[in-house]
């Protein structure tokens, strides 16, 4: 198999390369028309910040947004318009940048994201619901194997991984991973699929039109921690996050949960 092009979701996308314009300019606009505290630092890297999104009501709880990009690229700014969702419902919302990879490894990316979500937890009461796209959607799954200290654990109410890369040890054979530096013993300890069960409600969500791998993945997910799976119809790679900027989208409400 070409790993490489397994895992190369721009190529199958038409018109990929307008997408991360329209998701900043987006994000931009929305960040000037809500309630948001900018730049919130978790720790000590210019790019361990994470932007808070308040709803114009006492917050019902918590959700964390990790966005995704493959551990190389992207962060917080391209995707303050999908709180709008979550913020419609009555949470709160974060979403933290992280340093990427090669400057750290993928283990020290997770630990920054346990680290910001703790910051978080401390400016917002109630629930904490936890997600994330692709290489985010891995992060958040991450998040429900035990870490000492990490008393925030104990208020996680779901978790539900978009696309998320369950399973490391693919990457290994692709050519990125000259720049992520996965190897055997991180693939085992840094993939969720051999992580214990999470206590929590899961909810793995995968689009329907996504490369062959991450159905894979998003299934492989399942089968691991038997939780529920929702593949969407219609929508790929970059369209399956898209619904989280509607407050009433199936998406928004797996992640809000009822009421």
């Amino acid at each position: 198999m070409d790993w490489d092009d397994a895992y190369a979701n721009a190529a199958h996308i038409p018109g990929a390369d307008a997408y991360p314009g329209k998701w900043a300019a987006a994000a931009a606009a929305f960040r000037t028309s809500v309630r948001c505290e900018i730049d919130l630092p978790y720790g000590e890297s210019p790019r361990q910040r994470f932007d808070l999104f308040h709803p114009d009501r006492l917050a019902k709880g918590l959700i964390v947004f990790v966005h995704g990009g493959y551990w190389l690229q992207f962060d917080k700014s391209f995707w303050s318009h999908l709180a709008a969702g979550p913020l419609a419902q009555g949470w709160a919302v974060a979403m933290p940048s992280y340093d990427l990879c090669p400057d750290v490894r993928v283990t020290q990316i997770g630990d920054q994201i346990a680290a910001a979500i703790q910051s978080a937890s401390d400016r917002a009461l109630g629930p904490i619901c936890l997600t994330g796209h692709s290489a985010g959607g891995h992060l958040a799954a991450l998040m429900t194997a035990p870490r000492i200290g990490a008393c925030w654990q104990d208020r996680i109410a779901r978790v539900v991984p978009i696309s998320p890369v369950a399973d490391l040890a693919p990457l290994m054979s692709t050519s990125m991973n000259a720049d992520l530096k996965i190897d055997e013993e991180e693939a085992k300890t840094q993939s969720p699929v051999h992580l214990p069960t999470p206590p929590m409600p899961v909810t793995v969500w995968v689009g329907a039109d996504e490369r062959p791998v991450f159905l894979e993945q998003a299934e492989a997910l399942r089968t691991a921690w038997d939780c529920t799976k929702v593949v969407a119809e219609g929508r790929h790679h970059f369209s399956v996050i898209e619904d989280l900027a509607d407050p009433n989208s199936p998406l928004t409400r797996a992640i809000t949960g009822p009421g």
